[in-house]
């Protein structure tokens, strides 16, 4: 199977709020072979403030973003959904894009009225090359220099991973540099354990995961926080009943008969402590798993591969006491508040079939027959964000009062109570508190701020004339 390693440059960390601004990807063999590569860039929405932090970590000036010769955000999400798929299947690679890049392309997806999980379809798998260092620092640490940073913690950045390890890297937080740098890392694990990239490999499908899990009486499960891996021998206990993919493990550090002896409320109390003895992790996410028998002692925490096994099966046979810890669980789990805005809500629920094959007639149809077809969604997250496409992509075919509500509806959300996205009095004063950090003026964030008092004036006055 080949491998895509990709990487996005966004205005800010907030996702379904936030855009991608610039998208890299390089194509190689199953030897880590370069093939192909793949770099797009967008324009900003009109919509999207950029947070200032972030045009100073991507060194990204106000007028480039704002280049009208650039793509729109739904030309360039075309062409990555295209050029993605024409690369199916394959592992979909990044650093820290699992819990990151992943969750921008995902959203970008769908707002643009696309299937949202293409890195999980197509007979794709995925996996984060940061999880890769991290494990590969953790059971064999001499594969790769781990710097230090100016504070005296140990870090996993790329940037000063990849100068740690000799590795070319340009321009950071560029997205192919970023791309090149990330691939070139995961070819030194490749290369000086085998094993470790096999199993990194392996567990990039989720089938495999779901496999070993049913297979495997127990297994070290390893977590990383703040720099730093977490092993800790489990025995899975279920399925997460609210998640398909997720899975619920428990810590065999517990006592079993003391556990199968407390009632049903001393139990959900018992799994609300911290840490939890209840671990979960999702299939899909690529998790750093490894068996009893290939664990290196410092994994096991002391104990023995023989009598943490032994413990793993007798918990697993008991599937009373496994169901009433899933129980337990569950009845102590917070519940999940639907969001009030519609960006934040790509996780609750896929859209229907007959949904689906409107998106589908969407991207087919003339731009003056998509809004029948747009008005005609059930999902009401696909209806508005096929009326904002249609707004930023050829406004003319809206009817007035359409057009009206869209414009009130984005400007409502750039001076509203910043729940949402970045408001403009919060860019502002990011803005100043980013340029107060620094002895001398800042070019780039001076003109940003020019740009946002710009953009304040021009809202004011449509407000105005709304209210006239």
């Amino acid at each position: 199977m080949s491998f895509v390693f990709f990487d996005t440059e966004t205005t800010g960390l907030k996702r379904g709020f936030d855009q991608i601004l610039h998208f890299a990807a390089v194509r190689t063999d199953e030897n880590l072979n370069e093939v192909a590569r793949f770099e797009t860039r967008s324009r900003l929405q009109p919509h999207v403030l950029p947070h200032p932090s972030a045009l100073r970590t991507n060194g990204l000036p106000i007028e480039s973003l704002t280049d009208s010769s650039l793509p729109s955000h739904y030309t360039m999400v075309e062409d990555i959904r295209r050029t993605l798929i024409s690369w199916s299947p394959a592992v979909f690679v990044g650093f820290n894009s699992i819990r990151f890049d992943e969750e921008m392309l995902r959203h970008a997806l769908f707002q643009c009225l696309y299937p949202a999980y293409l890195t999980s379809n197509h007979r794709n798998c995925r996996a984060d090359a940061l999880s890769l260092v991290m494990a590969a620092d953790a059971v064999s640490p001499a594969q790769l220099v781990v710097p230090v940073s100016e504070e005296g913690r140990r870090t996993f950045r790329l940037q000063q991973l990849a100068a740690a390890n000799g590795v070319a890297h340009a321009r950071a937080h560029d997205a192919m540099s970023d791309v090149l740098a990330t691939l070139e890392l995961s070819r030194l694990v490749y290369r000086r354990s085998p094993e470790l990239w096999q199993r990194f490999v392996r567990f990039s499908n989720k089938a495999t995961v779901a496999d070993f899990i049913e297979v495997e009486d127990g297994f070290v499960l390893t977590e990383f926080f703040g720099g730093q891996a977490y092993h800790t021998s489990v025995v899975c206990i279920g399925r997460d009943p609210d998640q398909a993919n997720g899975r619920l493990c428990l810590s065999l550090n517990e006592d079993m008969g003391r556990l199968a002896a407390m009632s049903d409320l001393e139990l959900q109390v018992h799994l609300t402590q911290k840490p939890s003895p209840i671990r979960r992790f999702r299939i899909n996410a690529a998790p750093t798993l490894t068996a009893f028998y290939d664990a290196p002692e410092h994994m096991l925490d002391g104990g023995s591969m023989g009598a943490t096994g032994d413990r793993a099966c007798l918990m697993k046979a008991d599937t009373g006491l496994c169901a009433r810890l899933v129980a337990a669980y569950m009845a102590a789990r917070e519940p999940y508040a639907l969001s009030p805005h519609l960006e934040e809500r790509i996780y609750s629920g896929f859209p229907g079939p007959a949904d689906e094959a409107r998106i589908a007639a969407f991207h087919d149809a003339r731009w003056e027959d998509r809004l029948a077809i747009v008005q005609g969604m059930e999902d009401e997250r696909l209806r508005w964000f096929g009326l904002r496409l249609i707004y930023f992509e050829a406004r003319s075919v809206l009817p007035e009062p359409t057009r009206l509500e869209v414009e009130r509806y984005l400007t409502d959300q750039m001076t509203g109570d910043g729940s949402g996205c970045l408001t403009i009095d919060q860019a502002m004063a990011e803005t100043e508190r980013v340029l107060g950090e620094f002895a001398s003026p800042d070019d780039l964030l001076i003109q940003y701020r020019t740009y946002l008092q710009d953009r304040l004036a021009r809202l004011e006055a449509y407000r105005t004339r709304l209210i006239a």
